[in-house]
């Protein structure tokens, strides 16, 4: 958050915030150890972490947060208090991620829930791989039974712990013990964990978030469950007087060093005391080494001095991460299509694989395939999915119950992986989006006479429209879409178009031809040619094309056709876009198109579409108003 690129938002469950400050701090205290230059050498300093504090927002378990159309939602996952499985939805796709998670329910906390949805990908932990979890009713026994024996021959107990989770669990589990059993409550009980003591003050607020059992407790008893009777805290070791029985959870958890391993190190000769070993143990650590029971260790101030190891040494796994009886069950709640593992070592996460692939090798090459993946570190996994887009039909658009057949139109909106169908009006009230229509415009100087400028630009387009035809001005429309406004006097040209993909097009092979009409070889050609008529005896007409006709200057190909070619040229059109199912009756009034058992029927003289179907009729109409543009426009010329 304070050294990175990271500019983003940061989300953590409430309990979570809480810790985050210690955990960090503590951090920041242990790297700083026998380090001189502390603002260098750090990954981040106490100011770092003050600043990104601020940053944090805090979400509740169950409640689903949306950033820029990407939803996600906590859910508990029992590893430690705060601890959440988010559930994340981008784009349809749902993604979950467990993190640590644990499905066995414990002293205080919440067992990992199974969300509500189905998600596509499952992001899980492979922590024990294929082993199984003793009950833990029989691990609670066992490890009171242990440290009863001990205490009572005289010797002491020494449990390495994590300061967050595990540590208040046990804590928990022998401060009822020594409330149940007399003997024991004469013998002390410590823990030494400064992080575990500060995060005391945070269990204790968030009872709330903690499972029936402890909230009952503290209801009945109007007593915090986190204020304990028999175990206190010590800070250090100064004036710690363990020369009796005593039982002492220390951290951390992996023997390395800290409060533990001096405490390892010091009891470790003595065959009367007991290491029990209550989480997991990583490879490499004194934890993992010392399950094989060497006869010496090494101390850690000097690893070259041997200390014997006589020291008894048990391993209760209390770890809060599923089993795989505890995994298998939860992927099954699920159902996923895709289970991407993570957190485990090569070989459990590698027989884990294995293990869920036979489960599920029944479901192979058919819709119901799970899909495992045990990537490396860094390793990118390509999934494949198929979307399905659904656009909400908004405002106006949905106020008119759709008819089958029927065709919605409007303007397709797409906001945050979310998509709105809305029309025009709508868009402010519902996207905060406003609608524009960009009007194009451009000006050219040319020479050429009105009738040789509308000459070229019917060879190219089939017919214009004349919409002014006086001495100074002269107008012209192009397939409905481009206008041509021509300033006589001042010799200039103004195309104009409202913007789009076809408009576009069209007004840009006009300006082609308008920019070219002057120095055409067929514009030299036509005005080298003389009149050999009288222009006061032409007819005066609306259509520019007449004017030319009348002039013997070569008329375009389909402009002055007769009628009957001009169907024909439509006809033809028909022809190509719906083939066999188009029939024309005897007398050339009419033509029927029947597609499967939908009829349209068309009526050749006023070219209007006829059928129940809104789809195929449009579809009709749109090649017929192409086809008359282009041939020229039937209805008008037609007598």
């Amino acid at each position: 958050m304070q050294h990175t690129n990271f500019r983003g938002r940061v989300f953590m469950t409430h309990p979570t915030k809480a810790i985050y400050r210690w955990l960090l701090s503590d951090f920041v205290r242990v790297t700083s150890i026998g380090n001189d230059n502390a603002e260098g050498g750090n990954l981040y300093t106490d100011d770092d972490l003050i600043e990104s504090f601020d940053r944090i927002e805090t979400v509740d378990f169950h409640s689903t947060v949306e950033i820029e159309g990407i939803r996600f939602t906590a859910y508990h996952a029992g590893h430690v208090l705060g601890a959440a499985m988010f559930l994340i939805e981008i784009g349809g796709l749902k993604i979950l991620f467990t993190g640590d998670y644990s499905r066995e329910e414990d002293r205080h906390l919440n067992i990992a829930e199974v969300p509500p949805v189905r998600p596509d990908v499952l992001i899980t932990e492979s922590t024990f791989g294929t082993a199984t979890h003793e009950p833990r009713e029989d691990k609670e026994s066992r490890l009171t039974n242990l440290i009863h024996d001990t205490v009572l021959k005289g010797g002491r107990c020494l449990l390495p712990v994590f300061a967050l989770g595990r540590a208040q669990e046990i804590l928990l589990i022998l401060d009822d013990y020594w409330k149940h059993n007399a003997d024991l409550q004469s013998i002390p009980v410590y823990y030494a964990s400064s992080l575990a003591r500060k995060c005391m003050a945070v269990y204790q607020t968030y009872i709330n978030m903690m499972n029936d059992s402890i909230r009952l407790k503290f209801r009945d008893s109007q007593t915090n469950p986190f204020q304990f009777k028999y175990i206190k805290s010590i800070k250090n070791l100064d004036k710690f007087d363990d020369f009796g029985a005593c039982v002492v959870i220390a951290s951390p958890g992996m023997l390395q060093n800290g409060v533990s391993r001096e405490l390892l190190e010091r009891w470790s000769p003595d065959s009367k005391n007991s290491l029990i070993l209550t989480g997991y143990s990583v490879e490499g650590t004194m934890a993992k080494d010392i399950l094989t029971e060497p006869t010496v260790i090494p101390s850690v101030n000097n690893p070259e001095q041997m200390i014997p190891r006589r020291i008894r040494i048990e391993e209760i796994s209390f770890a809060a991460h599923v089993d795989y009886e505890q995994n298998a069950k939860f992927i099954e709640l699920l159902n996923p299509s895709s289970i991407i593992l993570v957190h485990g070592e090569s070989n459990p996460m590698g027989r884990l694989k294995s293990a869920l692939l036979s489960k599920y090798a029944k479901f192979k090459s058919t819709a119901q395939e799970v899909k495992v993946y045990n990537p490396r570190n860094c390793d990118v996994v390509r999934l494949p999915f198929k979307g399905v887009k659904v656009a909400k039909a908004t405002g106006i658009v949905a106020s008119v119950h759709p008819q089958p057949g029927s065709v919605l139109s409007g303007v397709l909106v797409n906001k945050d992986f979310d998509l709105q169908l809305l029309k025009p009006a709508d868009l402010r009230e519902y996207s905060n989006l406003t609608s524009t229509i960009v009007r194009e415009r451009n000006t050219v100087a040319i020479n050429a006479t009105k009738e040789l400028l509308a000459w070229h630009l019917v060879q190219m387009f089939g017919h214009v429209d004349v919409l002014i035809d006086e001495d100074d001005e002269y107008e012209i429309t192009i397939m409905d879409a481009v206008t041509i406004n021509y300033d006589l006097p001042q010799k200039l040209v103004v195309v104009e178009w409202e913007s789009g993909v076809v408009n576009d097009t069209i007004a840009d092979s006009v300006i082609a031809i308008v920019l070219a009409v002057d120095s055409s070889p067929a514009s030299v050609k036509l005005s080298s040619k003389l009149c050999t008529h009288d222009h006061a005896k032409i007819e005066e007409t609306d259509d520019v094309l007449e004017k030319i006709h009348t002039c013997k200057i070569s008329p375009p190909p389909f402009s002055s056709s007769p009628a009957e070619d001009r169907l024909a040229r439509i006809l033809t059109l028909l022809k190509v876009q719906f083939g066999k199912t188009l029939a024309v009756d005897d007398m050339g009034d009419s033509a029927t198109i029947k597609i499967g058992k939908t009829e349209a029927t068309i009526d050749l003289h006023a070219l209007k579409v006829t059928c129940a179907s809104a789809v195929i009729r449009g579809r009709i109409e749109g090649v017929l108003k192409r086809g008359a543009s282009l041939a020229a426009p039937l209805a008008q010329k037609r007598k």
